[in-house]
């Protein structure tokens, strides 16, 4: 094997690849079939054995994927994690069933050679599939074995039955042997496989004497001239009329080097050379059998690195993993050596805890012992690159033992957990309650409605209208109500953040001012209600979607409403991002006519100077300033501010939330002429609220 792997080598050189000469060459020195594929295991170069293997044209495969080519049960299962080892600079030999013509029938050994560029980095990958059909199917005639013997790319032996003395050795096995031909004439298998004696060879050859089995096959090692040894997989056939046993020998180093190098890759992580998701699945689906037969407590500790986001976009993503490198060391240092400490991926860390006490309590406060021991050594700074960088992370908790949980759900719980430490301040831990599980049930069940909501037209606008200081109505706004089809009418305070964290806000929005248009459009028909202004809340994700400006003239356009009885609220909040962009999307949709109020005014954060740049034409004074500021200093003197910040800017302004005279009374004699609230009128539909425009 290493022989030809070798000659293979030899046989390419970097100036070659993709030159039709070294095609012709090759072809013309084997008939095995060879490939050369690229980093991205594109096909670059076949030669037409290879085609004819697999039954396929050139224009089928160069410049295709691997994966598009073969069949993707054998590249997934087979293939890929091959290639992926010789990529990292592995030689890979192995065995698979291959097809021939087109039909699957057929054996090759299958040698993947890394081909590296000039400074030794791995750029691409040269494929030869030397075709060992006969091989496994052993050919019964002695006739041929001798030419068999010594041509075969594996090292093999014949052996007379009665004294084992060997017969024939052929040039690959005396080569990596050491020895010659006359030296093994004297010598027996026992002489070079040190792991076996008399009588347990004996037993190993007892089923090819007896004719139960036709093959026998073993691993071990094989001792050279040298001392030295090296790991063999042993074929072993009883062959020919006048029989003579036949041992077929592969030096199994380099498959067992590209095995383990596959297995590296497929359980560990090769940043920080922790288990990975996969090898941490499986150690914690043997730990929670392990703790429902023992009864003992285990636990698991989800932890998450707080703003690593922020140090991989500033200081970049090398500094980045030296600092995951920093932070898996430490982690180790503080646990036992039966625990097991995983990457996930990202900035994700998970503890394994096994053995803990059989109580729920104790094993908590052990788990916690050490959770906190975790990030109090990740407080201490970390070595970057030019700086010292202080870490925290959030952790959470939870246990498992004998009640029956699957892998998925402990996950679940500690991820939650972690995401409701992340939530309570980061650099804390916080343990799994089930009341996380129910909300977050809870929370997963209303957004999937909130969809299936939009999808069913449950969502509607009811109005609250506006007066004057002289109690006529000047306008209403459209306050979104749903129609849940199990709980009734729905205020937005049940479901408005979560559309919002959901995005479901954007299409629920775009509903909104459809609605809000269709709704002018009818008032426009009727002179008595033609010239009422119509609100409507905009919410920030909304406001700042790029085409929300064009959404909303669509809006316009498709109902045929007048634009400028169309006023849209929107909050301090969205005046905290691209205050620029803000004021051109507002100036865009002014200049078509439609308004804007600065909603809940004074509950946030905006500057005389943001007020002064946007082009509002109303502020409202939220009803928590207005509810107690007949009584409350406070909240009058808040509310005198805005009622002459007002005039100032020369701005409208409405106080929403009146519900008495008094109230009412006040703000119309500090300068506010203009109302919204319960003493004015309910929110109702459209039809209901219809008596009231007529008044």
């Amino acid at each position: 094997m290493s022989r030809r792997v070798s000659g293979i080598r030899q046989r390419l050189s970097a100036e070659e690849i993709g030159e039709p000469e070294f095609f012709r060459r090759m072809i013309a020195a084997s008939a095995d079939r060879f490939a050369y594929l690229d980093r991205d295991l594109t096909y670059r170069a076949v030669n037409p054995a290879y085609l004819m293997s697999w039954g396929l044209k050139p224009e089928q495969v160069i410049g295709r994927r691997v994966d598009e080519v073969l069949d993707r049960d054998l590249y997934a299962e087979v293939i890929l994690p091959r290639l992926e080892a010789c990529l990292a600079g592995h030689t890979v030999v192995y065995e698979a069933q291959l097809p021939r013509r087109g039909v699957r029938v057929g054996w090759g050994e299958v040698t993947y050679i890394p081909w590296l560029d000039r400074v030794g980095r791995v750029e691409g990958i040269v494929v030869c599939v030397h075709d060992i059909t006969a091989r496994h199917a052993a050919s019964n005639s002695l006739s041929r074995l001798g030419e068999i013997v010594e041509k075969a790319q594996t090292e093999v032996y014949v052996f007379d039955p009665e004294h084992l003395y060997f017969e024939q050795v052929n040039q690959g096995a005396r080569t990596n042997l050491g020895f010659d031909m006359n030296e093994l004439t004297v010598m027996t298998p026992l002489d070079l496989m040190p792991d076996y004696d008399p009588q347990t060879f004996s037993r190993l050859l007892e089923p090819l004497r007896r004719g139960s089995k036709s093959q026998v096959i073993v691993e071990t090692r094989h001792r050279r001239k040298d001392g030295t040894c090296y790991p063999a997989e042993i074929r072993l056939q009883l062959l020919g009329t006048e029989p003579r046993f036949v041992a077929w020998v592969m030096d199994t180093t380099e498959r067992r080097r590209a095995e383990e190098a596959i297995k590296h890759l497929a359980f560990m992580d090769p940043l920080t050379a922790l288990p990975n998701r996969r090898l941490l699945m499986d150690r914690l689906e043997r730990a929670i059998a392990a703790s429902r037969r023992s009864h003992r407590q285990g636990a698991l500790i989800f932890i998450d690195l707080d703003d690593f986001k922020t140090l991989n976009d500033t200081l970049g993503h090398d500094q980045g993993d030296r600092l995951l490198r920093q932070v898996a060391k430490r982690l180790s240092s503080c646990l036992r050596e039966s625990d097991t400490l995983a990457r996930l991926g990202g900035d994700e860390f998970v503890v394994m805890l096994e053995r803990l006490s059989r109580k729920t309590e104790d094993a908590a406060a052990q788990a916690e012992i050490l959770a906190n021991k975790l990030l109090m050594a990740l407080r201490e700074p970390c070595g970057l690159e030019y700086r010292e960088y202080r870490c925290s992370a959030s952790i959470g908790v939870t246990l498992f033992g004998p009640r029956a949980v699957s892998v998925e759900e402990l996950m679940k719980q500690a991820d939650l957990a972690m995401y409701r430490a992340k939530a309570s301040g980061r650099d804390t831990l916080r343990f799994f309650d089930p009341a996380m599980q129910a909300e977050v049930s809870a929370r997963a069940a209303l957004a999937a409605n909130l969809r299936r909501g939009l999808q069913h037209g449950e969502f509607l606008l009811h109005y609250q209208m506006q007066v004057d200081a002289d109690g006529r109505m000047t306008g209403a706004e459209g306050l979104l109500r749903w129609q849940h089809p199990q709980r009734g009418l729905l205020e937005p305070a049940a479901f408005i953040r979560l559309a919002e964290e959901t995005a479901t806000i954007l299409p629920l929005g775009r509903q909104v001012l459809d609605m809000a248009c269709a709704q002018l459009a009818t008032w426009s028909e009727r002179p008595e209600t033609a010239d009422l202004i119509l609100a409507v809340n905009i919410s920030a994700l909304q406001f700042h979607h790029p085409d929300f400006v064009d959404q909303v003239l669509a809006a316009v356009d498709h109902r045929g409403c007048d634009p400028n009885r169309l006023k849209l609220e929107i909050t301090e909040n969205l005046l905290r991002d691209d205050r620029d962009g803000t004021i051109a999307k507002m100036s865009a949709l002014k200049a078509r006519g439609i308004s804007f109020a600065l909603d809940d005014f004074g509950t946030g954060y905006s500057s005389l100077t943001d007020l002064g740049r946007l082009p509002l034409k109303e502020l409202k004074i939220d009803r928590s300033f207005v509810q107690d500021l007949v009584t409350n200093e406070r909240d009058a003197a808040i509310a005198r501010t805005i009622i002459a910040l007002g005039d100032t800017l020369d701005l409208d302004v409405i106080a929403e939330g009146v519900e008495t005279e008094a109230q009412r009374d006040w703000l119309a004699g500090h300068g506010c002429h203009a109302f919204q609230g319960y003493l004015f009128g309910r929110p109702g539909p459209a039809a209901t609220s219809a008596p009231r425009l007529d008044a």
